[in-house]
């Protein structure tokens, strides 16, 4: 029942993220760096992601020796899914890859959490989370480069919906 449970979370994850990423011209506009992966590799990339961070969930939810633990790890991983769901209505609907940036750090240290917090039941379950916070200091440094490439956002910037 756990894996079902992480797997339709994880499915919903990824829906509600997909919906809430509006990849249209005003992201196809803005100036990015050459090292910029293709628009079809986040999807796939994010996929294996949570996918990994769901396994890292159900061994730790396993591993738990008692309810106290288990609403620790459930308290880690809604903290953590609420901080991955900011940021790209942040940076895609709301057009502000400024605010997105300010975001990250919360997100980046809620999956440290996780590791911290799972790994010192399974050392695996922090392992299978450490690609997670690879590719998130990772696009935090592309969201960096691409507020630095393209501000000022907001009120009066060019191109601003605002």
């Amino acid at each position: 029942m756990d894996i079902i449970i992480a797997a339709v979370i994880t499915i919903a994850v990824l829906g509600v993220g997909g919906a809430m990423t509006e990849v249209g011209p005003w992201y196809a506009a803005l100036r990015k760096p050459s090292w910029n992966p293709p628009n079809w590799l986040f999807g796939p990339a994010w996929t294996l992601i949570l996918g990994l961070a769901a396994w890292a969930g159900v061994l730790a939810w396993r591993a738990a020796p008692d309810a106290a633990t288990h609403w620790r790890i459930g308290v880690l991983y809604g903290f953590n899914i609420v901080f991955h769901m900011l940021w790209s209505p942040l940076f895609f609907n709301f057009k502000r890859p400024d605010w997105a940036l300010i975001e990250v750090p919360f997100l980046w240290l809620s999956i440290l959490a996780l590791i911290v917090g799972t790994a010192g039941l399974t050392p695996l379950a922090g392992w299978l989370l450490a690609p997670y916070l690879a590719w998130v200091a990772f696009a935090a440094f592309l969201n960096w480069t691409i507020v630095r490439l393209n501000a000022p956002f907001g009120v009066g910037a060019a191109g601003s919906p605002l």
